[in-house]
């Protein structure tokens, strides 16, 4: 890189000098090309020279026999000074002017040159004209065969590291006030057990323990919201594998284990997914999305539920479904009737149960009735309580984990409406939830449930589907399962995997989880591929996050949403409903 450039006639009259054309017009048109050669070098060292003085960060050419022998304009400015002929210093110069290393620094950058072809990533510090040094990152690259002859490349850093230096003063300043703070609260318990005995200390001292421990629940009711991804993606696949297993058939002792290992997950599986929505409500992180609703659409899904439930415990189940319009969040209200019907299943021996619906002036009341033992009036307010069970005496008495009215309390709370309880001991129960009715100006036309329409034959066998899970052990789950249920199953863990594994030819449904890796969202790779393939493909988000922000965006695109850990039968219901409606692909 020249220190300064030569006028670009003289170095075509040069050049055509040392091949002997001479600058006779004779000659020059005996060799056309020859000289639109020299236009086109001159034209590219022009370029190259604009980007030389033009650059944003500093650029050099030195020797490590004479110094620097050329330097850019930003390089001058880095440096303080007008003009970069000022900032050609010889290697003494360097020495005693720019490296605050000096000559030591200068000589370990000889040493390195002499054994490698640069020195990438070596951070310094150089002193300006004005005697300020600044922090810089070079990039050295030696010229191959130029005798010691090398480029550089200079950014400033000085303000990253400054931002890096007080970043740790702050961290250093926190630490010393951490430890001025244990330091006083040590203080603080001495006199505290000194004073023991004087009143407002103690009712001081108690009112701390008091915000403590709700400090602490909240910090345990983040971390369990915060962690539920975590804790569910193992339980998940543990659920699937059983799954996988409880329909294949097994020597009866085998088939023992695999019901009793599945009923200590649905056990595990209820408690934690209890757990997680409990410190949800706790936080009010749910907030209402309020809609309207026909009965049909929350009532209907529920029946198709719970029939076979009912079935399996011996007990009839009823359903009055009427035409009435409601004004609602259809999932947190669903999730109430869901844990009445849950329970009137569970405490119910037999006899059956009837859900409908009764008119209450401008409300109307969702009622669930049972033929259970029922409950005393003076347990009636207690059953609402966590983790409490009624007239359980033995661990291997107990049936689930005591959260499901808990829960309902603090949704109907969260959705203001009234709940009432209505019990004779050895008849039965009727838990009811008051629900306002859609004004005239907000009703629509009733959307019939998909749910009640006929189903010729098994939707699956045969079907092509993409599962899209960052968790190996996930894809390894879901896809026994699947293939199990005849499926054709192609899995992958993000989305360029997934175009690999698919090829030429579009999955007939996309089974994908919500968070994947980097921050990319399973809606986004659904999205990406019907836009890939041209198809409105159809597809299911599985996902452990239970937020309004994932459920809005996942309505807004119309996918349907399971979560953690999924309930094969429930995804067996979703994915045959889907392919029902979709069209077989002829092969």
């Amino acid at each position: 890189m020249p220190r300064r450039s030569d006028p670009s006639q003289s170095q075509s009259e040069a050049l055509a000098g040392l091949l002997g054309l001479g600058s006779h017009s004779a000659r020059k048109s005996h060799y056309p090309e020859l000289l639109a050669r020299l236009e086109e070098l001159e034209t590219e060292r022009n370029r190259y020279k604009w980007l030389f003085e033009h650059a944003v960060h500093g650029i050099f050419q030195a020797s490590l026999q004479d110094g620097l022998l050329a330097a850019n304009p930003a390089l001058a400015r880095m440096l303080g000074y007008d003009d970069p002929e000022q900032v050609l210093w010889s290697l003494t110069g360097l020495a005693n002017y720019l490296f605050v290393g000096g000559a030591t620094e200068l000589e370990h950058i000889r040493d390195v040159l002499a054994l490698e072809p640069g020195l990438f990533g070596y951070e310094t510090q150089l002193r300006r004209r004005d005697g300020k040094v600044i922090d810089v990152l070079m990039n050295l690259l030696l010229k191959p065969d130029e005798n010691g002859l090398f480029e550089g490349f200079v950014a400033d850093i000085t303000e990253r590291k400054q931002a890096q230096k007080r970043l740790q003063q702050l961290n250093d300043q926190l630490e010393q006030r951490v430890s001025a703070r244990t330091g006083e609260l040590q203080e603080a318990n001495r006199n505290l057990l000194q004073q023991i005995g004087e009143r407002k200390r103690i009712e001081t001292a108690l009112r701390d323990a008091r915000d403590a421990a709700e400090e602490a629940n909240r910090s345990k009711d983040k971390y369990l919201a915060t962690a539920s991804h975590d804790l569910l993606q193992p339980l998940n696949a543990a659920r699937l594998l059983i799954s996988t297993l409880r329909e294949r058939r097994l020597p009866a002792s085998e088939q023992n284990l695999v019901e009793r290992t599945h009923q200590a997950l649905e056990g595990a599986e209820d408690l934690l997914t209890d757990l997680l929505d409990i410190a949800r409500l706790d936080q009010a992180a749910i907030k209402p999305d309020l809609e309207v609703y026909s009965l049909d659409e929350l009532l209907a899904p529920l029946a198709s539920e719970f029939q076979p439930v009912a079935a399996v415990a011996g007990l009839a189940l009823r359903v009055r479904i009427s035409g009435y319009q409601v004004n609602t969040d259809l999932r947190l209200l669903t999730r109430i009737l869901r844990n009445f019907l849950s329970n009137a299943c569970r405490y119910t021996e037999q006899g059956g149960i009837f859900l409908g619906a009764r008119k209450r002036g401008a409300f109307v009341e969702l009622q669930v009735w049972d033929s259970g033992s029922g409950i005393a009036d003076d347990q009636l307010d207690s059953i609402f309580l966590e983790f409490n069970q009624l007239n359980v005496g033995r661990a291997q008495e107990r049936k689930g984990v005591g959260l499901g009215l808990a829960i309902v309390e603090r949704i109907a709370r969260i959705l203001g409406y009234p709940i009432k309880v209505r019990s004779q001991p050895g008849r039965g129960s009727v838990f009811s939830i008051r629900v306002p009715l859609a004004s005239t100006a907000q009703q629509r036309t009733a959307v019939l449930p998909t749910l009640s329409r006929p189903r010729l034959g098994d939707p699956l066998p045969g079907r092509r589907l993409l599962v899209l899970d960052n968790e190996l052990s996930i894809l390894h789950s879901m896809s026994a399962l699947l293939e199990q249920w005849g499926c054709e199953v192609l899995t992958a863990t993000d989305q360029a995997g997934a175009l690999q594994v698919l090829g030429a030819h579009a999955p007939e449904l996309i089974l994908a989880d919500f968070h994947l890796d980097h921050g990319v969202v399973g809606s986004q790779v659904v999205q990406h591929m019907r836009e890939y393939f041209g198809l409105n493909i159809p597809a299911v988000i599985i996902t452990a996050d239970r937020s309004d922000q994932c459920r809005r965006e996942l309505q807004a695109m119309g996918v349907p949403l399971l979560n953690k850990p999924v309930k094969p039968g429930k995804l067996r219901a979703v994915l045959s409903q889907i392919l029902q409606d979709a069209p077989t692909p002829i092969a």
